[in-house]
């Protein structure tokens, strides 16, 4: 994650155009040395809120007449990073 690089991430509250801090990180990677458990604050920037590709689930048991089809859809939202601290 590098500034000005656009992502996807499960559905977070707010709208399009709306500030937000991410704080929880886990791994911390500068100039190829990894660190674990140091706290870094991440400003972004929420683009567009989105749904996923749809993903079709089939389940068939064979020579039993057994057949399921279903969908889904994940939510999504489109960040982009302004900022890491």
């Amino acid at each position: 994650m590098r500034k000005d690089d656009e992502l996807f991430v499960h559905r977070l509250e707010g709208n399009a155009g709306d500030k937000i801090e991410l704080s929880d990180l886990l791994m911390v990677s500068e100039d190829g040395n990894i660190t674990f458990g140091q706290t870094k604050k991440v400003q972004a920037e929420i683009i567009e809120q989105l749904r996923g590709d749809k993903v079709i689930i089939f389940k068939k048991k064979r020579r039993k007449g057994y057949q399921k089809k279903n969908g889904h859809r994940q939510y999504l939202t489109k960040i982009k990073i302004n900022e890491i601290a």
